[in-house]
């Protein structure tokens, strides 16, 4: 647990108790706040999504994989390629006039928060992310989320670096909790990937942000399908099947790493090839959804396509390559946005995949919704470094009953279980 500074307040001797007591009047007033703001951020931003996924496909009801696969092949193709373009002037534009630090290192090393920065760059991610690019919508609602906290609780002069580092990491797990509606999940991701800590202070200010966050955003996250889960009595054979699947998911999700690391440049593009190179990566992305519909966007048509078993062996072999090198390919290009849900939904077709391997040759009927979310647990818990918090993720997400929890445990542990044990031995 990070070991923060104390405040003055904190070190007063005279009238220390009233001080103290103010201050926390303080921050839960600023918990309150950013909670609030948190789900404005979630809500503002899926609109503003929303919005541009039906702009690019010309679609006005259902989702957005049936809007892909039911719009023109030149529209499919080229929507993606002025979203790009548009996307890149915008950065080539931004980027030379302002930098724009990443979110955690920002808040961890308490430096300013560059407000209009993040929130450009936070609109920028929604263009390029709703046209159709291969990137999570997660890294936008993160960023406003952070900024409006930023502004509306700056005048609460009590608070000390730690209280303010907090509600930033906080306002950042609520946004991403709000646009997913995954309160729990929210929570920790502030808790176990922001701030990596278990203080009561930060425990209770992040479980009461996320809540209020997702309360808000359920305003446009409450559609959620109905599926038809396997009953209990299946749990130790997915289980079972959930263990056998961790090598794969740690494969997958150290690929995943690998190639994100070699496809990320060193340093933020801010030349003007910005525009030709993300226009490029859209096209690409398009023509290839000719074929695999559920390429585009940050990955919930394939989570959607996994859920539904809809899901085909060679289908799922090709986006297991292709989902990662396409999410690469933005970033390569100068891109920025989350990878979250492209990590999610690599972890989901590797598990269609051996799921769909195994029905084959074995003449089984495994659950293919439940295997494909365990191979997404398990490759996103090697992907965050955070099992437990993969498992709920996936979870909260899918909202099956709560005995598959154990499954998804299962896998997350166990691959990060080995990833630790192989670098112990390395």
């Amino acid at each position: 647990m990070p070991r923060w500074p104390a405040s003055s307040s904190d070190r007063a001797t005279v009238g220390g108790v009233t001080s103290r007591a103010s201050r926390n009047v303080d921050f839960f007033c600023a918990v309150v706040v950013v909670g609030l703001l948190a789900g404005f951020a979630g809500l503002s931003t899926t609109v503003v999504l929303r919005f541009v996924e039906h702009l690019t496909y010309h679609y006005t009801f259902g989702s957005l994989l049936d809007a892909i696969a039911g719009t023109n092949p030149v529209r499919r193709a080229v929507g993606p390629m002025v979203g790009g373009g548009l996307a890149g002037l915008g950065w080539w534009m931004l980027r030379r006039r302002a930098d724009v630090p990443p979110l955690a290192g920002t808040i961890a090393r308490h430096e300013r928060i560059p407000r209009l920065s993040w929130s450009i760059d936070a609109l920028l991610q929604l263009v390029l992310v709703g046209s159709g690019a291969s990137l999570g919508r997660e890294g936008a609602p993160r960023q406003f989320a952070a900024v409006l906290s930023d502004l509306c609780t700056g005048w609460l002069k009590r608070l000390s670096r730690a209280d303010r580092e907090i509600l930033l990491a906080c306002a950042a797990g609520a946004g991403l909790g709000a646009v997913y509606a995954v309160p729990l999940a929210g929570a920790l991701y502030a808790l176990r990937v922001m701030l990596k800590t278990s203080h009561p202070r930060a425990v209770g200010a992040a479980l009461l942000t996320s809540s209020l966050a997702v309360a808000i955003g359920s305003a446009v996250t409450h559609d959620r399908p109905e599926l038809d889960w396997p009953s209990a009595d299946s749990t130790y054979v997915l289980t079972a099947h959930g263990l056998v699947l961790a090598p794969l998911a740690l494969a997958v999700g150290l690929a995943f790493n690998r190639i994100m690391a070699v496809a990320r440049p060193a340093t933020l593009l801010r030349s003007w090839v910005l525009i030709p190179a993300l226009a490029a990566a859209g096209l690409l992305t398009g023509i290839c959804s000719h074929w695999w519909p559920e390429l585009p966007g940050n990955g919930k048509s394939i989570l959607t396509v996994s859920l539904a078993s809809g899901m085909t062996l060679s289908a799922a072999a090709v986006i297991l390559v292709l989902k990662p090198l396409l999410t690469a390919l933005f970033l390569r290009a100068g891109g920025a946005g989350g990878m979250l849900t492209p990590s999610l939904a690599t972890g989901a077709a590797a598990g269609s995949l051996l799921v769909l391997t195994i029905n084959s040759v074995a003449g089984t009927h495994l659950h293919l919704p439940a295997v494909s979310l365990a191979g997404a647990a398990g490759v996103l818990a090697v992907t965050q470094g955070s099992p437990v918090w993969a498992a709920i993720f996936v979870w909260e997400l899918a909202r099956p009953p709560i005995w598959l929890l154990v499954v998804f445990l299962g896998s997350a542990v166990g691959a990060h279980g080995l990833r630790m044990l192989a670098k112990r031995r390395l």
